[in-house]
């Protein structure tokens, strides 16, 4: 078996143990090898060369944004079922991904998941979701949550750690100060149904939950499952007292599917696409990619084996 280790310089001292953990745990028995992300987007072109010259496995230790490069090397020709297989080591703030697919959130406990599954032959298919031509693993976003995630990159490029506290202050900051909470741009549009318009802010999934908030996931589509299409959530309502309402069912301790008539919550959905009437931010599993005006949503069954 020869396996692909993309690791991030970066590391902290307990993913660079995790690291050194697979190093050793694989001597003598899978030919590992190590390389580095140097910047942004390289994560992706090391999963594809990977894939391109017959690696069995491509190991992802980092966040995310490391997974979702990965994820898109693996598919730059397409769905890979039949492809190297992923496997995470997850030793980002949230690792939402790995989380929902059972991975132990502490790096030197999921390296272990991974070498036992590994040499037990353990793996299993999942769907993922397409925004334009980027592959997602967990959630897309246009508006608000797009803006925080730009707002907290910002941050972190001037050396603030990316807490959960990080996130709840730049939200709260944004929703109050900056965004745009009378004026929706978005409006679905959706095969053999009429346009829909009003909308605020859209969280697109393709599992739950959304993210977590440290130990705790906040859920606004909790039917969302790697087995179905994807999930839409959209609020038609921005004021203050219907957004304490949505918080209210999406957070522990209630955590339970969100009603009310200012909120549109879709399940299963194969295809959809949300346009804008004015450039809007949009994130995919938590990476800012700039402003759009129409993003093109697609369910993609069985894309990618992943080692669990």
């Amino acid at each position: 078996m020869r396996a692909l280790l993309i690791a991030n310089p970066k590391a902290t001292t307990t993913s660079r143990r995790a690291r050194d953990v697979l190093m050793r745990a694989f001597a003598g028995e899978v030919r590992l090898e190590l390389a580095e992300t140097q910047r942004r987007g390289h994560a992706t072109e090391l999963a594809a060369q990977a894939a391109g010259e017959g690696y069995d496995v491509v190991i992802a230790l980092g966040g995310d944004g490391t997974v979702n490069e990965a994820v898109n090397g693996l598919l730059s020709d397409g769905p890979a079922p039949d492809g190297p297989a992923l496997a995470i080591v997850p030793t980002g703030s949230a690792n939402v991904f790995a989380r929902a697919l059972g991975m132990q959130n502490n790096p030197l406990d999921a390296a272990g998941q991974v070498l036992e599954a590994l040499r037990a032959g353990r793996s299993r298919t999942v769907g993922l979701g397409q925004a334009g031509s980027r592959y997602f693993t967990f959630c897309a976003g246009l508006g608000l949550d797009a803006e925080v995630v730009h707002a907290v990159e910002k941050l972190r490029d001037s050396g603030s750690r990316a807490y959960s506290t990080l996130y709840a202050r730049t939200a709260l900051r944004q929703y109050f100060v900056l965004t745009d909470r009378r004026r929706p741009a978005l409006t679905l549009e959706a095969p053999s149904k009429p346009p829909l318009g009003h909308i605020f802010i859209g969280i697109v999934s393709n599992t739950a939950p959304w993210t977590y908030a440290g130990r705790w996931p906040i859920d606004p589509n909790p039917r969302a499952s790697f087995a179905t299409g994807l999930d839409l959530f959209a609020l038609r309502r921005f004021d203050l007292l219907s957004t304490l309402g949505v918080l209210a069912q999406i957070v522990p301790p209630f955590n339970r599917l969100p009603r009310g008539g200012h909120i549109l919550g879709l399940h299963d959905l194969s295809e959809f696409t949300l346009r804008s009437r004015r450039p809007i931010a949009f994130q995919v599993d938590g990476d800012y990619l700039g402003q759009r005006e129409f993003v093109t949503f697609r369910s993609v069954p069985k894309a990618v084996r992943v080692v669990i």
